[in-house]
């Protein structure tokens, strides 16, 4: 029998083409849908009610177990991303903004987020530890490829307009599933097993308030970057002060971890049955519950801190500097998404060489000094309106601090979700990586939201020079992050011999 091009045979290749089709539903959801609807003569209120629809993304790990349970990624990404080519042409053809359009684009956040929970278990089932460096950098730049292309079909509206823009999407979903469907099997790996029922599960964590307690106080902490922006008049003036916006989500977390460190433990109930054993929140108990997990959960709230908090501020200071929206969006968005993907490639070959550990502490170094080329910039580049002449040595100074942001950006990604990949559990990886990415997602989302009022009190050079300071706390927690990778390995290799 002839075997497959090279090509064909390199799980790069295919880790490319899945997280291409995981960036591009996100890209239609934020970029393609508000427009859509603006232009359809739709409030931007209800345009903005309808984000609160993105939740699906933060909150996937509930359904996660059953993705778990069934294994069989591949079969999942192709019947959602067909799924998602339908609904698709249900929005070609509805008009207004109707209960219909909620449903729809509901099931599409839904279908979306269970599609992010298969290819993240099937490349964790895929890759060895001493690949997924290279594989992170590798699915960075074509997550964010297959997000720029809901751009294109932005584009293709002015050209053919909306309905047959709509069926291109359909149609490049339908690529998609032809992708995943021709992917490699994953490796034979051991569905994760329950040994109670969703039922008594729920009877046994409301007979252990504290257990249902700590659960809730996770859960709010990840809902929190939306509840917090709803407004609740007796609570006007405590949702415009940072403490609240930061302090009551992170406590939350942390009071979390520490309730079901102190009960989960040996917790069982009368039937023996463990805390960690059941099939919706067992992955979730268990995870917190390890030793050193808490530190750890701090850890990944925070390595990327001081990167998200200049996120956000970071085209809002080239307008202000006066930059055209022609320039900022050729340098910074597409001579940026480049110079990323490079780094993500570059952070990725030097985590498979030097290790994870080593190369979290290395390439957080390289991503936070980066934030020094824009405080640089901000205290260089004189602020001007918008079509302002700007002097060559000062668009030179942005573009080398966009440049610098860009590649050390994916440099640190790259080792960053390599190490996420590493520390799950092979049995429940499917729903122990969706907790994970939600809280390094909340962790992104709540620095965003609280950036604005950071560069109003301190202006641009001063607020992004705070935020190279912040990369420095999350340095105090490498030793529980070592011995983490450390136990992980050692599962790894037990569950190996075992075989």
């Amino acid at each position: 029998m002839n075997e497959p091009p090279r090509l064909l045979r390199s799980k790069l290749f295919w880790i490319a083409l899945l997280y291409f089709s995981e960036g591009f539903p996100l890209g239609l959801f934020f970029d393609l849908f508000p427009v859509y609807f603006r232009q359809q003569g739709v409030d931007l209120g209800s345009i903005g009610l309808l984000s609160l629809l993105g939740l699906a993304w933060t909150i996937k790990f509930l359904w996660a177990p059953a993705l778990d349970y069934y294994r069989h990624h591949r079969h999942w990404m192709v019947a959602v991303d067909c799924l998602m080519g339908v609904l698709m042409i249900v929005l070609a053809q509805t008009a207004g903004f109707g209960p219909w359009v909620w449903l729809t684009i509901g099931a599409f956040t839904l279908l979306s987020a269970t599609n992010d929970i298969a290819i993240d278990g099937y490349t964790i089932d895929l890759l060895n530890k001493e690949e997924m460096g290279l594989a992170n950098g590798v699915r960075i730049g074509f997550y964010r490829v297959g997000m720029l292309s809901a751009g294109f079909i932005l584009i293709l509206t002015d050209h053919i307009g909306w309905f047959w823009s709509y069926c291109a999407a359909a149609l490049l979903f339908l690529f998609c599933a032809a992708a995943c469907w021709c992917a490699p099997r994953e490796p034979v790996t051991a569905r994760a097993t329950y040994a109670t029922s969703a039922l008594a599960e729920l009877k046994f964590l409301f007979a252990r308030p504290g257990v249902a307690l700590a659960i809730t106080l996770f859960l709010l902490g990840l809902l929190w970057p939306v509840t917090a922006s709803l407004q609740w008049h007796w609570l006007a003036d405590a949702q415009r002060a940072a403490w609240f916006k930061v302090g009551v989500p992170v406590s939350a977390f942390l009071l979390a971890g520490l309730l079901i460190a102190a009960q989960a433990r040996g917790g069982k109930s009368a039937r023996g049955e463990s805390l960690t054993q059941g099939p919706i929140f067992g992955a979730l108990v268990e995870l917190l519950a390890r030793p050193g997990m808490l530190p750890v959960l701090v850890f990944i709230l925070i390595f990327k801190l001081a990167d998200s908090s200049m996120g956000f501020m970071i085209k809002p200071f080239w307008v202000d500097a006066g930059f055209s929206n022609q320039q900022i969006g050729l340098v910074s968005v597409n001579v940026g998404l480049v110079l990323s993907i490079l780094g993500g490639l570059l952070g990725g070959w030097y985590t498979d060489r030097v290790g994870i550990f080593r190369a979290l502490w290395m390439l957080g170094l390289w991503q936070a000094f980066s934030n020094l080329g824009y405080a640089w910039a901000a205290w260089t580049v004189p602020m001007a309106p918008q079509g302002a002449d700007i002097a060559v040595h000062h668009q030179w100074a942005m573009y080398a601090a966009s440049a610098t942001e860009s590649f050390t950006g994916g440099l640190g990604t790259a080792a960053f979700l390599a190490f996420l990949m590493a520390i799950v559990n092979k049995q429940r990886s499917t729903t122990e990586y969706a907790i994970l990415s939600s809280i390094f997602a909340f962790s992104r989302s709540l620095s965003g939201g609280v950036s604005g009022f950071g560069v109003e009190a301190m202006g641009y050079g001063g607020y992004f020079l705070l935020t190279f300071f912040l990369a420095f706390p999350a340095y105090f927690f490498l030793p529980w992050v070592s011995r983490m990778l450390a136990a992980a390995d050692g599962a790894t290799t037990s569950a190996n011999d075992a075989r």
